[in-house]
């Protein structure tokens, strides 16, 4: 689950990370107001889950009530990257002498947290990565020893940190790696940390993100806002169902398990079509699960057709049988379905939807090919 910034930063606050003081607005006149409490000059911004929202125009420094009320007004309803900014931030600003960057995050391939530390830090630390990648220093962390102050230092001068900047900024990087493990994150980014002309230390900005498989202990966090800023997306989480819908897709994907509905988007790209989204119905799923991801992935207007691909094994396909006319019924689809059921009760399943109508495939190709001459027709 992403956070949004402000709600990332609360989190850093309770590790004792430096953070600007700030408020969330929803509108001019309160961050207008907001910015008054806290003291000119102010940094409006926009709170989407994207980046790159500063060369945007999503984030905007205001010296006055003036400024704020007006860059306030630009900023909320603005689109950034297809998201519609719907919330602001109002921070104080900060004196800058310096900008690093500092991140925690998962490393799937090494299986192993690695902290990576830059004195390029900023909104072109991507660049800085593409071109320059010797300026960046990972660090892989052994979790038998865990991130103790002195290695943080020594990751901060090797990063180029001059000895003041790394003694401080490595104390914010074992704070940083705290909130990690206690909010059990995948990400924890801080960019950029800032060093003032006073030396002081702040983080910025923030990125977080947490293991949705922890949010079941993360009760504080999880009832914040969710990652989803589709409104699909939203209802899906609202549901339990397993679903990311997809730009520029046409063709619905319903399966179980995620190799297989990778597999099926795959294939429909294989045979001309563009995946709309992922769906997994996950392993077990009954008839109720089945009719809900129906109708989820029939509200998207860009889908012309859905595909149904089950492989049964805990999943019967009786059951998903049932959960589809279930939802074809609820639904009415005026668009084309093609249907691949095996494994446990197939047979069952598919003598169920034969009064539907809803042609069969015998296998993954075909399926594929057939929904997608189906949806071009």
């Amino acid at each position: 689950m992403k956070l949004q910034e402000y709600q990332g930063k609360e989190l850093f606050r309770a590790v004792g990370i430096p953070v600007p003081p700030g408020e969330v607005a929803t509108t001019p006149e309160q961050a207008a107001e907001i910015a008054g409490r806290l003291g000119w000059p102010v940094v409006i911004k926009s709170q989407v889950l994207v980046g790159g929202r500063g060369k945007a125009g999503g984030v905007k420094l205001a010296n006055n009530a003036e400024e704020a009320l007006a860059k306030s007004t630009a900023i909320l309803g603005m689109d950034i990257k297809g998201l519609t900014v719907e919330k602001i931030l109002i921070t104080q600003a900060v004196d800058i002498e310096a900008e690093y960057y500092v991140a925690i995050t998962l490393d799937r391939d090494v299986r192993r947290d690695v902290v990576i530390v830059s004195a390029a830090g900023g909104m072109d630390i991507e660049e800085v990565a593409e071109k320059t990648p010797e300026k960046i220093i990972k660090h892989w962390i052994d979790p038998a020893i865990g991130l103790p102050a002195w290695l943080a230092r020594d990751i901060c001068f090797r990063a180029g940190f001059d000895q003041e900047a790394a003694t401080k900024a490595a104390a914010m990087i074992v704070k940083c790696y705290t909130a990690y493990v206690k909010y059990d994150a995948t990400l924890a980014e801080i960019n950029p940390l800032v060093v003032t002309p006073k030396k002081e230390v702040w983080a910025v900005d923030c990125k977080f993100i947490i293991d949705d498989n922890a949010l079941f202990r993360q009760k504080v966090t999880a009832e914040g806002e969710t990652d989803a800023t589709d409104p699909l997306e939203k209802i899906a989480q609202a549901k339990h169902i397993n679903y990311v819908r997809l730009d520029d897709g046409n063709i619905g994907i319903i399966g179980n398990g995620a190799g297989l509905v990778m597999s099926t988007m795959d294939a429909v790209r294989d045979a001309g079509g563009r995946p709309a989204d992922f769906l997994d119905i996950g392993g077990g799923a009954k008839a109720e699960v089945v009719a809900n991801s129906l109708d989820l992935v029939l509200q998207d207007p860009n889908v012309k057709g859905v595909l149904i691909n089950v492989f049964g094994g805990i999943t019967r396909c009786d059951e998903v049988a049932k959960g589809l006319m279930e939802g074809i019924k609820r639904t009415n689809p005026q668009v084309p379905l093609v249907v691949r059921l095996e494994g446990t009760a197939a047979a069952e399943g598919q003598a169920l939807l034969a009064e539907s109508g809803l042609p069969f495939a015998k296998g993954l190709r075909e399926a594929a090919e057939m929904i997608v001459a189906k949806s071009l027709s």
